[in-house]
């Protein structure tokens, strides 16, 4: 009996998406100007970078250097590696964004005049960070050698103008998962994610409110199906919405920005699906406990606004203070962008994401459980 009655309350909402002259634009044109505006309209700032140092020198320039990165206030130096292949793996392992391989000789060479070179490698999965992050580095080296020259001609009382004074140490970047360090392509992942919000949020927020206000509702009140089998009557279609609009901005990714995921389709896939479904219960829980679509629609911005702003869509999560850090662990979306971010750009699977994923899970639980309970029928 359940199940056709389910397959009647399917058809009945396909029925008025299809009548609905906004719903299925908004469906095909909404990710089409998300995917080609937002990924040339943010901006960053650099901070907090983890920086992974491979010192083979163990010198007392050395030494200096790693206390002038760390001193700078943009990147910690907390993390050390015997071998350059050891540090990479902190970037591979998403512990560190940076690493910097300091040769032997490095204090020899530099106090008897000769240049040397450093190694930097660097997680260029969000380019804009990589770039920026690189380029605060390789100013805090120059000053490093600048500093050391004049020290240098001060000692052997050499009188001569240190402005243009020749530039004693390099570093050489290597990118890695954005070697291009196009920053559109490290938003496009997050705007994948940011459109399956405004499916669940906003249009399930929609649904109900605008059901009670139309007075449909009642007519459900007063028939013998069961809550439940209405609220996944309005789940199910929400996540057909969100599978297509997932498709869509995928082929979308490719054809304006040349992105395909390095990682598993099936886990984009699965990883939007599952929030998909958490969210759209966020939206039919937010639905059943307003009292108008305005005031659904005031709830859902509210919620949503937070969630983007805090869940390193714009802006790094470790830039971030760390009162706001702790937050982030509350926001569903957060992990959403991430997962996405690492699976379409670095090439992770599931079994990078496993706890990325079982938040997501718990926060799908969390959300269609308030719905189930929220949602009231005055007969079951």
């Amino acid at each position: 009996m359940s199940g056709k009655v389910l397959k009647y309350l399917l058809e009945k909402e396909f029925k008025q998406t299809l009548r609905n002259p906004i719903m299925l634009p908004l469906i095909i044109v909404l990710p089409l100007i998300q995917l080609v505006i937002l990924p040339y309209a943010a901006t960053y700032q650099i901070r907090n970078v983890d920086v992974v140092i491979v010192d083979h020198d163990q010198s007392l320039f050395s030494r200096e250097l790693e206390n002038k990165i760390a001193s700078s206030g943009y990147f910690n130096t907390r993390y050390h590696a015997a071998t350059q292949q050891q540090g990479v793996s902190y970037i591979e392992e998403g512990i560190a964004g940076m690493v910097l391989e300091i040769p032997e000789n490095f204090e020899k060479d530099l106090g008897e005049g000769r240049p040397t070179r450093l190694f930097l490698n660097v997680d260029a999965v969000d380019g804009t960070q990589a770039s920026i992050a690189s380029a605060y580095l390789n100013g805090i080296i120059q000053d490093f050698a600048r500093r050391l020259l004049e020290e240098q001609a001060m000692k052997s009382q050499v009188k001569a103008a240190t402005a243009n004074l020749p530039v004693m140490i390099e570093a050489v970047p290597q990118m890695r998962f954005n070697p291009n360090l196009d920053y559109q392509t490290y938003m496009v992942p997050g705007i994948l994610a940011l459109l399956l919000t405004l499916v669940g949020g906003i249009l399930a927020a929609l649904n109900i409110s605008s059901e009670r206000e139309l007075g449909t509702l009642e007519q459900i009140n007063v028939s013998p199906v069961r809550k439940s089998t209405y609220l996944l009557g309005k789940l199910i279609p929400f996540w057909i919405m969100g599978l297509a609009i997932t498709l869509i901005g995928l082929a979308i990714a490719y054809l304006l920005y040349g992105l395909v995921p390095k990682g598993s389709l099936l886990a984009v896939l699965v990883f939007s699906t599952v929030y998909n479904i958490a969210f759209t219960g966020f939206g039919l829980f937010l639905s059943s406990v307003a009292k108008s679509q305005q005031q659904a629609m005031f709830i859902a911005f509210f919620f949503l606004l937070i969630f983007f702003l805090m869940g390193g869509l714009f802006t790094p999560v470790s830039s971030m203070p760390q009162w706001a850090q702790y937050i982030t662990y509350l926001n569903p979306t957060a992990y959403l962008i991430e997962a996405m971010r690492l699976i379409i750009l670095k090439g992770s699977g599931f079994s990078d994401l496993w706890p990325q994923f079982w938040a997501t899970v718990g926060f799908a639980v969390l959300f269609n459980g308030l719905a189930l309970v929220t949602f009231r029928k005055t007969a079951d």
